[in-house]
């Protein structure tokens, strides 16, 4: 639960994601909120139900490919091993930014890498160690969203029905009514930054009777990760004193915590925020080297490197040749262009949850989640609107011609790429076999 909760790192979506969803719809980014988070309880439970019936390493392309079939599960791999061995750069490359109010200047590329590698070197030790460490980094980032929603309801400059029943966004020189359109676009935004509850999956084989538990853990992360991110944003919109200087802002929330707070505070907070960046690339380094060992087990590579894969820690029992080998895709990933990164990373979640929502459909429907231990409310009616909401968003990058647009392009070769080696190389030595643990 703690490294999944990590894994979402909730100040670092409400100081770096957050602002995004502020920027495209004004004060109706609380709507938005509300609304990806709507979207995120279904996929909560969709997770939940297939994560108690295949609580494997492998993570979500597992349980496609064997729900699914194994090409769709295929195909779930190869986006989710990119996004998870590239966002790490993603977000090494802005822990400068927050580093910077203790030491000024620090270049961001070797940063980046310096903490890469120290993030891969804690991948490496126990699950246990891991899971404190984050727990403990975890607390930090607690307190600093605590002094944000202090100071956002200490001092109330509007009411909370005003911001709910006008909401409004910077236009000419004042404040203009925020369209269903911008609402719409910043809920896609919204969603992501709830992502990470079902992270609680690749540490099933290392969970004990995670069958039985993991369910929990998935909605726990998922309750938290909602009340961490959207009562800030509602305390933020109530408190700021200007709501246009606030929408305005180039750094919102670091201006509203120096005017309601003062710069000291607003320096301690920088730093929390630092930690929590460093929290979350722990979480994401041993989830990236987790689905590594699986498709080392699951042969997909060359044997040699397969082989290597799986390898394990004789003291630490952990995959190290797995995480070194993210690492080093991390740390290269820090040398290419942000904004490459995000192109390459952005869509890749909306096909993954459309291919879990189909999953959970089909488990049903073909008996493969019936040993599970965990079955979802409203069955089908929460999947069919997670789903529709994953075509919604694909409608919304699709009008984005800077970032959206090309993500999807992105996303659909990494598809292509995955079916063409799929089918040249993995069908060409046979049928191919997703393994568990029981396996190796």
């Amino acid at each position: 639960l703690l490294i999944a909760l990590s894994a979402i790192s909730p100040a670092s979506s409400v100081f770096i994601i957050v602002p995004g969803v502020l920027a495209t719809a004004g004060s109706g980014a609380l709507l938005s909120m509300a609304a990806g988070a709507a979207i995120a309880w279904c996929l909560a439970f969709v997770f939940a139900e297939l994560a108690s019936a295949y609580p494997l390493s492998g993570g979500e392309y597992a349980i496609v490919g064997r729900v699914v079939g194994p090409f769709w599960g295929f195909l779930v791999m190869g986006a989710s091993l990119i996004g998870n061995c590239l966002i790490p750069a993603v977000m090494a490359l802005g822990l400068s930014t927050y580093l910077g109010v203790l030491l000024p200047g620090l270049p961001p590329v070797p940063t980046a890498l310096v903490t890469i590698v120290i993030v891969t070197l804690v991948g490496i030790l126990n699950i246990r160690t891991n899971a404190v460490l984050t727990g403990l980094f975890l607390v930090v980032e607690i307190l600093a969203l605590l002094v944000l929603v202090a100071l956002g309801f200490l001092h109330v400059a509007r009411p909370l029905t005003g911001l709910l029943l006008h909401p409004a966004m910077p236009g000419g020189t004042g404040l203009v009514p925020a369209s269903a359109a911008m609402i719409g676009m910043a809920t896609s935004v919204a969603l992501f930054a709830y992502n990470g509850y079902g992270a609680a999956v690749y540490f099933g084989e290392e969970t004990h009777d995670a069958g039985r538990h993991i369910a929990r853990a998935v909605m726990w992360a998922f309750a938290i990760a909602i009340a961490s991110e959207l009562v800030p944003v509602i305390a933020i919109l109530m408190g700021a004193p200007d709501l246009r200087a606030l929408l305005g802002a180039r750094n919102m929330l670091g201006d509203f915590i120096a005017a309601r707070g003062g710069p000291i505070l607003a320096t301690m907070v920088s730093l929390g925020i630092a930690l929590a960046i460093f929290n979350a690339l722990i979480a994401m380094m041993l989830l990236a080297a987790r689905i590594a060992y699986s498709t080392g087990r699951d042969r997909i590579w060359p044997a040699g490197l397969s082989g290597a894969l799986t390898r394990t820690h004789r003291r630490f029992h952990s995959p190290w040749v797995a995480t070194l080998v993210c690492g080093v895709i991390a740390g290269l990933a820090c040398l290419v262009p942000e904004t490459a990164l995000l192109v390459i990373t952005s869509s890749t979640l909306v096909l993954i949850a459309g291919l879990l929502c189909v999953a959970v459909i089909m488990g049903r429907h073909n008996g493969t989640t019936d040993h599970g231990h965990y079955r979802m409310p409203l069955f089908p009616l929460l999947p069919a609107v997670a789903l529709l909401a994953m075509l919604s968003i694909v409608y919304t990058n699709w009008l984005d011609p800077v970032i959206g647009r090309p993500s999807l392009a992105a996303t659909g070769a990494i598809c292509v790429a995955s079916a063409l080696y799929y089918r040249l190389v993995l069908r060409r030595r046979g049928a191919w076999v997703l393994r568990g643990p029981d396996d190796c």
